[in-house]
């Protein structure tokens, strides 16, 4: 029990005196986590629609891959797209390998078949009337798909909900292709399992919370707020203006990351030990 408590102390310790490290880890968590979310969800959203109301010929067998997608395990997920990316594999070119942006790659992978499975499930439990006004009306790919998601939009921000929660709270994969790099692809979950590793408990224990905050925040926050304003989902011109709006920030400061990463010339005079706090630094400074 002694030992319990000291962890709780080290944890609120740590919580304390680590601000600058902790907030780096949390944006650089917060920032892969939002970019891959958001693509598994433009991706897997429209597919999901596709298998819950399509009928032709392959629709079963990608049923099939989605739903193995939902439980396949993230550290096999890992090293395949590790492969992908090693400097002999076919994109090892691009030299994105221990970067925030094959987090992303690897994230995406795991997120989209969640999008996709749970959109499938909502849109085959329409009623058998509203799919059949739905055909009547012939409407196209796009427009289907918004009067679609207009109709089961509880089940669409579950979707978001429940990709968000695969990729923050993942380790294995990130680990594997973000090589748990201090200051470059350290996020909340590989620091857990640095710091335990070291038998520091306390720090890991603190990580924890926070990461438990994060997991138990975001997911009801979308749904909460989804749900008191319906209307948001049934504006097609107020979704694509949201995607836009949260993916320009979004891939604008991981393209800083990842460039001031590979050039700690860029950093200008500070005291920074490395690119997270730098990092974080730039992003918590009013620009221009």
């Amino acid at each position: 029990m002694e030992f319990l408590l000291d962890a709780f102390g080290e944890a609120v310790d740590f919580l304390r005196d680590s601000s600058g490290e902790l907030g780096a880890v949390v944006g650089l968590t917060l920032l892969v986590a939002g970019i891959a979310t958001m693509v598994a969800v433009v991706l897997g959203v429209p597919l999901g629609i596709t298998l819950g109301l399509g009928r032709f010929r392959g629709r079963q067998v990608l049923l099939t891959f989605v739903n193995v997608g939902m439980g396949i395990p993230p550290v096999l997920v890992g090293l395949i797209v590790l492969m992908i990316l090693w400097s002999d594999g076919p994109l090892g070119p691009l030299d994105i390998l221990f970067t925030p942006t094959a987090m992303v790659i690897v994230q995406v992978f795991l997120a989209l078949p969640i999008a996709a499975g749970v959109t499938a499930g909502a849109v085959s439990s329409m009623s058998r009337d509203a799919v059949e006004q739905l055909a009547a009306l012939r409407l196209g790919s796009v427009r289907r798909g918004v009067v679609v998601v207009k109709e089961v939009w509880p089940g669409v921000t579950a979707a978001v909900a429940a990709s968000f929660g695969r990729v923050v709270s993942e380790v294995g994969a990130v680990l594997i292709v973000g090589g748990n790099i201090k200051g470059e692809t350290r996020v909340l979950t590989t620091a857990i399992v640095q710091e335990t590793r070291q038998a520091r408990f306390g720090a890991a224990l603190a990580l924890g919370l926070v990461l438990l905050t994060i997991a138990f925040i975001v997911p009801p926050l979308v749904i909460v707020v989804v749900w008191q304003r319906p209307d948001l989902l049934r504006s097609p011109k107020a979704i694509l203006g949201s995607i836009v709006a949260a993916a320009i920030p979004l891939a604008g400061y991981l393209f800083v990351y990842i460039r001031g990463a590979a050039h700690p010339e860029w950093w200008g005079e500070g005291d920074w030990t490395d690119a997270n706090q730098w990092f974080w630094a730039f992003v918590s400074t009013a620009q221009g």
